[in-house]
């Protein structure tokens, strides 16, 4: 990604966007068979961007027969694995010649700021989808050690066709997370991106078929979660499910599958998050930097956001002096304006939420920020509060960080533990032997020591308890919830040597 542009040069290339609105369905645009649209906002100005195709249950239907066409004849499913390959680097090669357009695109549809979108979002999307391809031709199947008498072959086949559910706080990177994987296995998909946030999820159709994919492989299906995401689940010509959002839906994918077919299910949901950071930790400068960007990183909207700091007390007024000096630096304003750090929450619904979570702080004591403004941002917002509050136990998704004091290592790893999810936790200490003694004992998938992160494409995500299970996205891990395992077995026994009566 080149540097930076300016908000005036931003605004120009928003002006000029010529922004999808129709399915992508079998290789081409399509208005939903109702004609019926809905209209795409601009969260942080409420100002329209485009009529959306509403599709419902018979959009679904068609979407699903022409991926179930495709995968049954092998256009996609059956093609060499060097050619699905190189099919995915020209689609990662398009969306670096259109990358620019795309972080525009995903920055007015969803309020992100540009600076994440140009710095973290498409870059990272394009990186997933060419790590998966280059993956394919390099994972083998396996021989099983039989008997000398025997061959046993386990093989890795695509799942046939399926759905991929995506949630609104990372648009283009959550659909890079599935496609890649998902397509490089051989699978047809049908994707439902969230109804606030549809753009980019067509473009990149676009850009697909553009590059190569045959048509009917790679679906998307706009509308709300009722009229297009049910019918997906309740499918039964789809044969798995991925789906990525809140708990309360994930739980209703479960009952769509028992309903249907049984089909699979994978599910990553939400999380609070906690982050310790015990009274030996070094640097804290680089502590706070690391808390602050943990909470408040795409303001707020993030399943592995660190929104719990639990902080031995013999380190707590040192470190957040140096906490609220790094949060003024997060600049509230103008999506597009690449100072900006935090912008507008996705939504109006949304943003009544969050704030509700702001009127609850002040039953604490709050340390900075508590303010919302034009009824599209809220500003980060630090809270001293008990374990047992709603703002320490309950997923917030926005930019609100919860501070709770302990005594000891033993108690830090308690209230970490103290929570129906367990996607993600951090732990700070120079104690190398206590980080992985932490590390161990909290109950989240992944665990980042002296850092906030969530690992790399290399590494599997998701989570414990109610924060998902089924499969991992990214890793190689990834491909296994995409294929079903086949044993093949040969018989190598002389059959000349059988008598006969």
């Amino acid at each position: 990604m080149s540097d930076l542009l300016t908000i005036q040069e931003y605004k120009a290339i928003a002006a000029g966007l010529d922004l999808p609105q129709n399915a992508f369905i079998d290789g081409s645009f399509r208005p939903a068979i109702s004609g019926r649209t809905f209209q795409s906002v601009n969260p942080a100005t409420g100002a329209p961007l485009a009529e959306i195709a509403a599709c419902g249950a018979e959009d679904v239907d068609l979407a699903v027969a022409k991926a179930r066409e495709a995968f049954e004849d092998g256009r996609w499913s059956r093609l060499h694995p060097a050619e699905r390959k190189e099919a995915l680097i020209r689609l990662c090669k398009l969306m670096t010649r259109n990358a620019r357009e795309l972080a525009v695109m995903e920055s007015l549809d969803s309020g992100k700021t540009i600076y994440d979108c140009e710095t973290v979002d498409v870059p990272e999307a394009i990186h997933v989808i060419k790590w998966h391809a280059e993956l394919i031709d390099k994972i083998y199947d396996q021989v099983a050690p039989p008997s000398d008498n025997h061959i046993a072959m386990v093989l890795r086949e695509p799942v046939g066709v399926v759905g991929l559910v995506l949630p609104w706080n990372f648009p283009l990177l959550m659909l890079a997370w599935k496609i890649g994987p998902a397509l490089a296995a051989g699978c047809s998909v049908v994707v439902k991106p969230a109804a606030e946030t549809t753009l980019t999820a067509l473009r990149l159709a676009e850009l697909a078929a553009e590059a190569g994919l045959p048509r009917g492989v790679l679906n998307v299906v706009t509308g709300s979660g009722a009229e297009v995401g049910e019918p997906l689940g309740r499918h039964a010509d789809v044969d798995m499910v991925s789906f990525t959002g809140s708990t309360v839906t994930g739980r209703r994918f479960l009952h769509y599958s028992a309903d249907s077919n049984l089909k699979e299910v994978v599910l990553e949901l939400g999380g609070k998050n906690p982050c310790i950071v015990l009274d030996d930790a070094e640097d804290l400068d680089a502590v706070a930097a690391h808390v602050v960007n943990g909470a408040f990183w795409n303001m707020g909207e993030n399943c592995s956001a660190a929104s719990r700091l639990i902080v031995q007390a013999g380190v707590k007024e040192r470190l957040m002096d140096r906490v609220r000096a790094h949060a003024r630096e997060w600049v509230v304003g103008d999506p597009l304006d690449p100072s900006v750090r935090v912008g507008a929450l996705v939504s109006k619904a949304h943003f009544d939420k969050v704030s509700a979570y702001l009127k609850l702080a002040q039953g604490g004591k709050v340390v900075l920020g508590g303010a919302s403004h034009h009824g599209t941002h809220v500003e980060p917002t630090i809270v001293e509060t008990s374990r047992d509050s709603q703002l320490a136990r309950e997923e917030i998704f926005g930019p609100i960080l919860s501070v709770t004091p302990v005594a000891s290592f033993e108690e830090a790893i308690a209230v970490a533990n103290d929570t129906e999810y367990g996607l993600a936790a951090s732990i700070f200490t120079a104690n190398g032997k206590r980080a992985l003694r932490g590390a161990r004992m909290l109950r989240a998938g992944t665990v980042t020591v002296n850092s906030f992160g969530e690992g790399d494409i290399t590494t599997p995500f998701g989570g414990y308890k109610q924060s998902g299970f089924g499969g991992r996205d990214n890793s190689i891990h990834a491909h296994d919830q995409y294929t079903q395992l086949k044993t093949i077995w040969l018989d190598l026994t002389d059959q000349s040597d059988a008598s006969v009566d």
